[in-house]
C-alpha cells in the first residue's frame, strides 16, 4: 500500500492550488473582472474562513487556492504539512469557550490564509 507523508501531500495540494490559480488567471485575461467580481467571492465563501478560523480537511484545499491566487504567490508547503498533521492526528482544535465574544479581530481570518509565514 502506498503511504505518503504529510509533506508530500502538502506539496501535491500546493501544486493543485497553483494549477487552479493559473486557470483563474487565464479566465481573468479573457474576461476582465471575472476574478474579483465572481470567482474570489465564491471561493472565499466556500473556504469557511469566518466559520472555522482553523482550516478543516474540507476547507484546506480551498484556502490553499486562495493563497495561490494572492500576492504572496502561494501557500507555504511546511505550513500546509503542519495543518495536515494536525487534521490527521485526530486531535480536536482548541475550542473557543461558549461565552466567547461574537466579534473577532478583523485580521484573524486573513492570517489563516497566509501560508507563506514561517512557522
Amino acid at each position: 500500500m502506498l503511504q505518503i507523508s504529510a509533506l508530500q501531500l502538502a506539496e501535491l495540494l500546493t501544486g493543485i492550488g497553483r494549477a487552479q490559480a493559473a486557470v483563474v488567471n487565464g479566465l481573468e485575461s479573457e474576461m476582465a473582472g471575472v476574478r474579483s467580481g465572481r470567482i474570489v467571492p465564491a471561493v472565499q465563501n466556500v473556504s469557511h474562513s469566518r466559520d472555522h478560523p482553523e482550516p478543516t480537511l474540507v476547507d484546506l484545499p480551498v484556502r490553499i487556492l486562495l493563497a495561490s491566487m494572492g500576492r504572496a504567490g502561494g501557500a507555504d508547503t511546511a505550513a500546509v504539512a503542519r495543518d495536515l498533521e494536525r487534521l490527521f492526528s485526530g486531535a480536536a482544535p482548541a475550542a473557543a469557550p461558549a461565552a466567547a465574544p461574537a466579534a473577532a479581530p478583523a485580521a484573524a481570518p486573513a492570517e489563516n490564509l497566509d501560508f507563506s509565514k514561517p512557522g
